[in-house]
């Protein structure tokens, strides 16, 4: 049973209603799973769910989908246990011969980070369109239309914020190869919807084992739009065979913004944070933190420029067997060894200033096993900033799949 708690001064928001029905919803879910599937109908299938859970983090996705002929419907639920960050999206995606047209509705809600012990939160509620023109299985363009209603409960932004003020931008996409790495498709599709990894869990990168995925995004303050900015973020992927069982995946991510806007002294709170002095929404910013990024960071960073790489050696202790151990069966193994390095700021000076980057190395693992009918992946992570003050960061996630 999942509960919610309510914090001191903190408002239980309809959103968190949902949490609660999903935690009702993912026990039925798994008695349809486990049960014998019924003759299906011509053009139908079953509910599809799926589940996320990270730590130490304490975030939990939760995702219903249900596919009836060329439309997929999906209901989707993220929650994190120790913020109390949440956030939900439906969607209507349909299958065209040419074309794939997604619709999505969502409401989020982001709190301060614990360590501040505030009450401040941000929410954005928008709706958006995402239509993808596959040319090949390797090659796709995209084109995204968002509209998002941002607002603040934070005191110091209450004439800027407390309002409400709407971002509405468009987005370009393209991508070849890589078609499942969840990583590279939040950069051409929903950012903020992204499913999180911890390794590049998809191996078959292609053409010739390297692929790319670029966006260009623009905010534009015609209409509804209260900002004007415009970044473009772009990510590279390359397999190396060392051997035939054994493998390294590297990856490049880097993104600017072309032009922002510095937002007016008048509107500034009395010690503003960097991210405060543009007129950039918090979520556009890129981000560098210790799950997706670099894997011994132990803070979120936030900037308009950011680069970083990251190396992943894998080697299987054991590969498509049969191994029962704690009443689990477990099916492949592998071990990971992972070096990265990466900066982030608010100034392009960061990409050379080399004295700023941060390096960091660890050592993990990848697996896959069976209880009863449900399958999951399990992966973890110990890793080590060699720069700053962080210690060790173990890190886990837990993900189903069918």
């Amino acid at each position: 049973m999942i509960r919610v708690r309510r914090r001191p001064g903190r408002p239980l928001h309809l959103l968190s209603l949902l949490v609660l029905l999903a935690g009702m919803a993912a026990p039925l879910a798994a008695q349809e799973a486990a049960a014998p599937a019924p003759p299906a109908r011509s053009g139908e299938e079953g509910f599809l769910p799926r589940l996320d859970v990270y730590f130490p983090e304490g975030d939990l996705d939760l995702r219903v989908s249900r596919l009836v002929n060329k439309v997929f419907f999906e209901g989707q639920v993220k929650y994190n246990f120790v913020n109390g960050d949440i956030a939900a999206f439906l969607r209507y995606r349909y299958y065209g011969y040419n074309r794939t047209t997604q619709l999505t509705v969502f409401d989020e809600v982001e709190f301060q980070d614990i360590q501040e012990f505030s009450n401040d939160f941000d929410r954005v509620r928008g709706t958006l369109v995402l239509v993808e023109w596959p040319q090949s299985y390797q090659r796709r363009a995209f084109l995204l239309a968002e509209l998002d209603r941002i607002s603040t409960n934070k005191e110091e932004l209450a004439e800027i914020l407390r309002r409400g003020e709407t971002n509405t931008f468009v987005r370009l996409g393209y991508q070849i190869g890589t078609p499942e790495d969840a990583r590279s498709n939040a950069i051409v599709g929903e950012t903020r919807a992204r499913t999180e990894r911890l390794f590049t869990a998809f191996r078959e990168i292609g053409p010739g084992g390297a692929g790319f995925t670029g966006a260009l995004t623009w905010g534009f303050p015609y209409g509804l739009g209260d900002f004007d900015y415009a970044k473009i973020e772009a990510e590279a992927l390359k397999r190396f065979d060392v051997s035939p069982r054994t493998f390294i995946v590297g990856r490049i991510h880097t993104g600017t913004f072309l032009s922002k806007q510095e937002r007016p002294a008048r509107e500034l709170p009395p010690d503003p944070e960097p991210s405060d002095l543009y007129t950039i929404p918090t979520g556009e910013y890129f981000r560098l933190d210790g799950r997706e990024n670099l894997k011994g960071l132990d803070e979120r960073r936030r900037g308009t420029d950011e680069l970083h790489l990251t190396g992943e050696y894998f080697f299987p202790w054991f590969l498509n067997a049969e191994h029962d151990f704690l009443k689990l069966r477990w099916q492949n193994w592998y071990w990971i060894l992972y070096a990265g390095a990466g900066n982030a700021g608010f100034d392009r000076k960061i990409y050379g200033d080399f004295d700023t980057y941060i390096p960091d190395v660890g050592i993990g693992f990848e697996s896959s096993f069976s209880f009863r009918k449900y399958r999951f992946f399990l992966s973890a992570i110990v890793a080590q900033a060699l720069r700053g003050d962080g210690g060790f960061e173990a890190r886990c996630s837990v993900k189903s799949y069918r």
